[in-house]
C-alpha cells in the first residue's frame, strides 16, 4: 500500500490493518458477517457472496474470482485477526483486460473510514498488474443505494449504463466503469 492510498484511513480506528489476497475457509463465514452487516443484500445474494470464496477455496483462482481481504487485530486476548472486509473480482469472461468488481463491502461497524475506498484503489492496482485495462462495477438504482453511487464517483467511475427494471420492477442496474 503506498503513502498515498493510505492517507484518507483513520489509522487510529484500523491498528494494524492487513490485506491479503488468499481465502481461507473462515473467510465464508467472515464474508456472510460482512454482508449481512449492511442490512442491503437479501439471503440469496448472501449466499451468493459466500459461495464465491468456497468456489474459489475449491477450484482455486483458475475459474475468475479474486479476493482482497482487509483484516485486523481482534481486541479480544487470543490474538486473531478479524477481517472487517472485502473485495471479489474478476476478469470478465471473453474479454481482454476487462475487469468486474463483483464485490465491495465493508463490515458496516466499520464503515466511513476510508478502508472501502483503500480496498477499491488496492483492487485495482491487482488488476492492473493483470493485464487490466477497465474496470466494472454494478449496483442498483434504488434510493437506498445512492451512497454506493456516489462511492464510485467519488473514485472515479462513471456511470456508463443504465438498464430499466433489471432486478425487479423499479429497481435499475446502474453500471459505472473505469479506464485503469
Amino acid at each position: 500500500m503506498s503513502e498515498s492510498d493510505s492517507s484518507s484511513i483513520n489509522h487510529d480506528a484500523l491498528p494494524g490493518l492487513m490485506l491479503r489476497d488468499e481465502p481461507t475457509r473462515a473467510d465464508v463465514e467472515c464474508v456472510r458477517a460482512i454482508v449481512s452487516s449492511s442490512s442491503f443484500f437479501n439471503a440469496a445474494e448472501i449466499d451468493i457472496a459466500c459461495e464465491l470464496v468456497e468456489e474459489t477455496l475449491a477450484k482455486g483462482q483458475t475459474d475468475g474470482y479474486r479476493f482482497l481481504f482487509a483484516d485486523i487485530p481482534d481486541p479480544r486476548p487470543h490474538g486473531r485477526l478479524r477481517t472487517i472486509g472485502y473485495t471479489c473480482y474478476g476478469q470478465t469472461p471473453c474479454t481482454i483486460g476487462t475487469f468486474d468488481l463483483y464485490w465491495i463491502a465493508v463490515h458496516n461497524d466499520l464503515r466511513s473510514k476510508g478502508l472501502g475506498a483503500l480496498l477499491q484503489k488496492e483492487t485495482e492496482a491487482r488488476i492492473r498488474l493483470l493485464g487490466g485495462r477497465r474496470v466494472f462495477a454494478e449496483t442498483s438504482g434504488r434510493e437506498q443505494y445512492e451512497p454506493t453511487r456516489r462511492f464510485y464517483v467519488k473514485l472515479g467511475y462513471k456511470a456508463e449504463a443504465r438498464l430499466a427494471d433489471f432486478y425487479a420492477p423499479g429497481d435499475d442496474k446502474v453500471i459505472y466503469g473505469m479506464t485503469l
